[in-house]
């Protein structure tokens, strides 16, 4: 296992020095938590990719595969008809906002009065976000190592908090390119095709397997129409991916970057089901499905080769990880914090070391939290409900429904989340009566409220195309060289 540890520490130590490279490129506030709105196609499209294959895509998507067959790719194939859907629909118009948090763009369409409350909400989800992909580290270094669950978040998670902290949105966009390449070497190039043929070819395969293995809806309809719920529908709404949105140099970048990103998306979806249903013909009585990748990995790939894709492994778990921990850090440190306090912001280089500062509270919170957490599935489940049930309407209300009001949206916000949270306690977590109930209670509340209210003043809605138009005046001083 040396040369296999060697690469993993090489690793690990290439993503501290380039936290220290970012450090010396974030500056000012939009360096900082948006690469200063600069990212060309090719560190946009990666960078994306990054973000929303983490630890759940890759080590969860193998094991769906080793419990389904080919219809486990489902998962992270909703994940990414998300990504499309907001690269082609959505993407240009939020890039040409200009603003850093979801929240703001609440602020911008509803008048300012919908900002903290959505805010809450979105702090949660990213907090056990974060937490949830910090807890993946466990699984990874226990391969590795042999090492205690305590040590190995601590060990994880302060590498991510590190380079996070140093360097903002730069050292992130850094760190997730080498992630992506790693990703892609290490699971499509070399895990994929290992796999396929230590099970024997897909003939083998057919042969050794049932044939719901083979069949594409074998995982359910409902299961199906769930994740469409949570994990396309949150793509479109989540403040880790829309921050990525924000880092696009210019609207056609956002829009076709994330298509190229969202159509990764599938193929990595795909290949996660192929190696999980190669796994089942290799050992078909594992304990846990999610044990499939870390078994396959183990015993089947050459040293070295082992190192590279434990390696993907790691990178798929930090670039989510990193993308949540800054997205936390900054609804809660512009969202939150500064609205609850009031606060007249006093200079950029101040806003730098604000943000460093709440990277770095909310990276320690993010590791108790993992260490003290049982249940990763449940507390994904938590922040994904709440998040669709609580913002969905309202955020997709305010991009395609003019007649939507802030009381509309605060009521949406309100009744949605409560009723997750009561169905929840009632269901059960992970059932699926929450999300259902909770998006059709929230949309009846913000359609029905905003007909009962006035309209939104014409002059919020006057700036609001203004700035959906990126014509705002104020935004003309933003940087633009290119980086691609």
């Amino acid at each position: 296992m040396a040369v296999d540890y060697a690469v993993i520490v090489v690793y690990l130590a290439g993503m501290l020095a380039m936290g220290w490279w970012g450090m010396r490129r974030a500056k000012s506030k939009s360096e900082f938590l948006v690469a200063g709105r600069r990212l060309g196609p090719t560190m946009y499209s990666g960078t994306m990719a990054a973000i929303v294959l983490g630890g759940a895509s890759t080590i969860g998507g193998v094991g769906l595969g080793y419990q389904y067959g080919l219809s486990g790719a489902w998962m992270v194939f909703t994940i990414g008809l998300g990504l499309l859907a907001l690269s082609v629909f959505f993407s240009a118009r939020i890039a040409r906002l200009k603003v850093y948090t979801v929240s703001e763009m609440l602020d911008l369409r509803y008048g300012g009065r919908a900002g903290v409350i959505s805010g809450v909400v979105m702090w949660a989800y990213t907090l056990m976000l974060a937490t949830t992909s910090t807890i993946a580290y466990a699984t990874i270094f226990d391969v590795l190592f042999d090492m205690n669950r305590t040590v190995a978040i601590i060990l994880g998670g302060s590498i991510v908090v590190a380079y996070s902290t140093l360097g903002g949105m730069w050292s992130i966009t850094l760190t997730d390119m080498v992630q992506f390449v790693v990703k892609t070497v290490g699971v499509l190039l070399l895990l994929l095709p290992i796999a396929v043929v230590k099970a024997g070819g897909f003939s083998e395969m057919k042969a050794q397997l049932p044939t719901e293995y083979f069949d594409p809806l074998g995982i359910g309809g409902e299961t199906i129409f769930t994740y469409v719920l949570i994990y396309t529908f949150g793509m479109l709404i989540g403040q880790d991916i829309w921050q990525r949105v924000f880092t696009a140099r210019s609207d056609t970048t956002a829009k076709w970057g994330g298509t190229v990103a969202g159509t990764y998306c599938l193929a990595y979806a795909l290949a996660g089901a192929v190696i999980g249903t190669a796994a089942k013909v290799l050992y078909p009585k594992l304990g846990s499905p999610d044990d499939a990748f870390a078994t396959i990995v183990k015993d089947e790939l050459p040293v070295g080769v082992r190192g590279l894709v434990l390696a993907a492994a790691l990178a798929a778990v930090m670039s989510t990880s990193s993308g949540a921990l800054i997205a936390c850090a900054t609804v809660a440190n512009n969202d939150i914090w500064s609205r609850l306090r009031g606060r007249i912001t006093t200079g950029e280089r101040d806003e730098v070391q604000d943000n460093r500062a709440f990277i770095l509270i909310m990276g320690l919170a993010v590791i108790g939290t993992a260490i003290a957490l049982n249940n990763v599935v449940e507390a994904l489940t938590v922040a994904y409900n709440l998040l669709v049930g609580g913002l969905l309407v309202p955020i997709l209300g305010g991009l395609l429904w003019k007649r939507g009001t802030a009381q509309g949206a605060l009521a949406a916000v309100t009744v949605g989340g409560l009723a997750v949270i009561t169905l929840m306690a009632t269901y059960g977590i992970l059932a699926n009566e929450p999300v259902y109930y909770g998006l059709l209670s929230s949309l009846a509340a913000y359609i029905a409220v905003s007909l009962m209210t006035k309209p939104t003043d014409a002059a919020v809605l006057a700036a609001w195309r203004e700035r959906l138009a990126g014509r705002a005046p104020e935004l003309a001083s933003e940087p633009v060289p290119a980086h691609q």
